[in-house]
């Protein structure tokens, strides 16, 4: 049975959601369906037990977490209206 690749050889994602009050959380990580199951069933950040999610907005795919962790600290300093607008130039649909 192979093994799971260590972290730091896997892709990592940054994550906007839109939460039920219409605010954004960006997150992290490796596991994009796993991590938003967990801010959806209430056991993810504090931010999204407090403020529900209501839907993924975009999904960014970095090299390593370094990369992912820069970009994640810099959008959190954005404002709704910034990080709705990356969301549509990075949008799922």
């Amino acid at each position: 049975m192979p093994k799971e690749l260590p972290t730091q050889n896997k892709p990592w994602f940054l994550y906007l959601i839109e939460c039920q009050d219409d605010s954004i959380y960006t997150g992290i990580t490796v596991d994009v369906k796993k991590r938003y199951s967990a801010h959806v069933s209430g056991k993810g950040a504090r931010y999204t037990r407090i403020r529900p999610p209501q839907k993924l907005l975009a999904v960014i795919e970095f090299k390593d977490r370094a990369s992912a962790a820069s970009s994640e600290y810099t959008i959190k300093q954005w404002t709704a209206a910034q990080k709705r607008a990356f969301a549509q130039k990075h949008s799922l649909s």
